[in-house]
């Protein structure tokens, strides 16, 4: 029991971190936990699908407690020597943009924008690979404004991102709001809003009062956005619990065939007990706590191993550096795997593994309680 409860505390760390980080991953790097668009920019993502009055919405927002940030989107070209590329833009407000996502961090070379360098931007990974683009070239952009002339200007490589998920790495270029303004001829409104909800607050509260806010507005969850994502995290959620029951289960079926060995080898001791006496509660208090020193005993183990070894793994981790690049549904994988080392990473198969037992020794127990003395101390 203790060997099986150390590995359950392990796998449950494991999974919980796995899926925390993929969730975070959504969240700070990709979608936020809500965005605002037009009403029919997702149907038609234009230039000229966009949110007029976004500064009344951002302070209203701010006002009640969400961190609030707006973009700007266009697509278009890339060019870099004899290379080109098709390419997503972002224009980012670059202070606020920090309070609502975590790209500005994951930079693999270079440096992120810097308002006051209007022609620097920054790449996805895999772009820059295909651009070969490295810190300091300079690349072309061409797409069209939104007066119907052609937009294009020169612009130099500040920084390259890590793997942050399938679409920013193949095409991702980053530039400041307003370059983006100057390039594309969009001088007021803003194509996305990210927000993100207060801490401990539920996202269907939050959505809830964005929609209330921005009335007229497309609002949605990163779980109206990435469905497909969000089903793979609910479904790795319950493979992770029912992992944990068949776990348990089969213990529980190794305890009751002890418990049960352990009621038939015992009978003319138990049958001299209760003829001296002791009644079945008192043999029903025997059994239980037999049970309980052995599961008090199989969780010291599996503590005494657990802690040591989860501490390892939230602190220094396994590298998985051939993961590096790769994505699950979009989504960048880590390319070091953690472990949660939350109280509740104990907690759970514990307080799983009590139950199971006590339900284990239940019929054994009873059986034992049930015996007949005489025909007990008689039996061979």
């Amino acid at each position: 029991m203790g060997f099986a409860l150390w590995m359950m505390i392990l796998y449950t760390g494991l999974m919980n971190w796995y899926l925390h980080d993929m969730e975070a991953t959504i969240l700070d790097l990709e979608v936020g936990d809500v965005q605002v668009h037009a009403a029919d920019y997702r149907d038609d993502p234009s230039l000229h699908a966009r949110i007029d009055d976004a500064e009344s919405l951002l302070t209203e927002l701010r006002g009640a407690g969400y961190r609030a940030s707006s973009r700007l989107l266009a697509y278009g070209m890339a060019a870099a020597g004899e290379t080109s590329a098709g390419v997503a833009f972002f224009g980012v407000d670059v202070a606020r943009d920090a309070e609502v996502s975590l790209v500005h961090e994951h930079l693999l070379d270079g440096s992120w924008l810097d308002p006051s360098d209007a022609h620097g931007v920054v790449l996805g990974r895999r772009l820059a690979r295909m651009l070969a683009a490295e810190i300091g070239a300079e690349i072309v952009v061409i797409s069209q404004g939104s007066d119907g002339a052609m937009a294009a200007d020169l612009y130099r490589v500040r920084g390259v991102l890590e793997s942050i998920g399938a679409a920013v790495d193949r095409g991702g270029v980053f530039m400041t709001a307003e370059a983006f303004r100057e390039l594309f001829v969009v001088p007021v409104g803003v194509h996305q809003i990210v927000v993100r909800r207060p801490e401990g607050s539920e996202l269907d509260v939050a959505a809830e009062a964005v929609r209330a806010a921005a009335a007229g507005l497309d609002v949605r969850t990163w779980r109206d956005l990435m469905p497909t994502l969000a089903s793979l995290l609910d479904s790795a959620r319950g493979a992770l619990v029912m992992m944990i029951v068949i776990v348990y289960v089969a213990i529980a079926v190794l305890i009751l065939n002890a418990m049960l060995m352990s009621v038939f080898e015992r009978i003319r001791e138990l049958g001299v007990l209760k003829a001296l006496g002791v009644g079945p509660g008192g043999i029903l208090g025997l059994m239980f706590a037999e049970a309980l020193i052995v599961t008090t005993i199989a969780i010291a183990v599996g503590v005494a191993l657990g802690a040591p070894t989860l501490y390892y793994m939230a602190t220094e981790g396994i590298e998985l550096t051939s993961l590096t690049g790769m994505s699950i549904m979009g989504v960048a994988m880590s390319t070091v795997w953690h472990a949660d080392m939350r109280a509740s990473t104990f907690a759970v198969p514990i307080a799983v593994l009590v139950g199971i037992v006590g339900l284990a020794v239940i019929y054994p127990a009873l059986k034992a309680a049930m015996i007949d003395p005489v025909r007990a101390i008689h039996h061979q």
